[in-house]
């Protein structure tokens, strides 16, 4: 069954995810003949009033050609940075050309994973996607490699996209892959292996089709991050798509009845909180009881009595997740205490606070207002 509004033909803003293995060829150089007919296909959905947003991989493995770099140019951090600076320009000078070609203008925008984790550079980049797209530019965005470190950076720009669409309020992303969707087992070793065309739901049973190298066959570095962004994408309202960029014009192809993986979209959360939904990094875990999750899962705020053990160093509003007994991330939320503060009142009634602490500012310790349930 295919969600209102897919196929994305049908969508008034996607953003579109292409990988390094679809971009560059292995020698390193551009796919110019199948990046022509995507950009026709762009061109044509633009011309029917879609608005698109790329995200294009391929800045590395384009500077580490010109460069001469072994191993692609990921040999080291500083050999991958070195690439990313030299692969940007080839790889925006490309986007600009093609598209140029059929009269649309190419704006690039590189970003690091702080960009889109801290609250106001995440509003700023949604503005500037914002005002790109009304403007008529096709915003191409890719992860700023030349600056990320292992700390700092999404790592695969399937999640990449999926945060994009999130700050662009796209109505789909669809990730253009090696493969045309998730399969039940991997099927390069299993000859029973289906492909899994709609997911509703995304729980224990997908994540676990993702493992030992099912469906892409690069098991946690391929599959996964793709179920990983689906979380993120359908959590913000936007539909998610897995299909096979191994066709030309694969958007159409998929539309007239190609193979591929939808993810269907949650109800679209408040902004705030489908923010909180898709950052991929805390500052801090609360654990809690039994009594404290069913609370939780009401719809009511997590107050101290219910906290078995606070971890890491958090000031109030930083962004903390909410973790059961058994350690699955329940919700996620803005402190109301620092760290120090919420070790000390662990497992207290809130009309204790007072006398813990000196005073009682707030009796909650995470607000519901100010905190989303996560898929469990």
């Amino acid at each position: 069954m295919t969600p209102p509004g897919f196929p994305p033909a049908r969508c008034r803003r996607i953003v579109v995810k292409i990988g390094s293995a679809l971009l560059v060829d292995p020698a390193g150089n551009p796919r110019e003949a199948w990046l022509r007919a995507l950009v026709a296909e762009i061109a044509e959905r633009r011309a029917e009033g879609q608005q698109v947003i790329l995200v294009s991989s391929g800045a590395i493995a384009l500077g580490a050609r010109r460069l001469g770099l072994a191993k692609g140019g990921r040999g080291s951090l500083e050999d991958a940075q070195a690439a990313a600076a030299v692969g940007q320009i080839a790889l925006s000078q490309a986007w600009a050309m093609l598209l140029g070609e059929r009269g649309i203008t190419a704006a690039q925008m590189l970003v690091t994973l702080d960009d889109l984790e801290n609250r106001r550079r995440y509003l700023n980049a949604s503005a500037t996607l914002e005002r790109l797209l009304s403007l008529g530019a096709v915003p191409v965005v890719n992860e700023n490699d030349s600056v990320a470190t292992a700390e700092i950076r999404f790592g695969d720009n399937d999640r990449l996209a999926a945060r994009i669409g999130q700050a662009a309020r796209a109505d789909a992303v669809v990730l253009l892959s090696d493969v045309d969707g998730l399969y039940t087992a991997n099927p390069h070793v299993d000859a029973t292996a289906m492909l899994v065309e709609v997911v509703e739901r995304i729980d224990a049973r997908i994540m676990a089709m993702a493992d030992g190298g099912s469906g892409s066959g690069m098991g946690s570095g391929g599959m996964r991050s793709k179920i990983e962004a689906a979380k993120i994408a359908t959590g913000a309202g936007a539909h998610l798509a897995i299909i096979s960029g191994h066709v030309e014009k694969p958007l159409d192809h998929w539309a007239k009845g190609g193979r591929g993986t939808i993810f269907h979209a949650a109800d679209a959360k408040r902004a705030r909180k489908s923010w909180l939904a898709g950052r991929l990094t805390t500052r801090g875990h609360i654990q809690i009881d039994a009594g404290a999750e069913r609370a939780l899962g009401k719809g009511n705020s997590l107050l101290p009595i219910g906290v078995k053990a606070v971890t890491g160093s958090f000031a109030r509003g930083d962004v903390v997740d909410i973790v059961a007994e058994d350690g699955r991330v329940l919700a996620r939320g803005l402190a109301e205490y620092d760290s120090a503060d919420a070790v000390r009142i662990a497992g207290h009634r809130s009309e204790d606070i007072s006398a813990i602490l000196g005073d009682m500012p707030r009796s909650a310790l995470v607000h519901r207002d100010h905190m989303v349930l996560l898929h469990p």
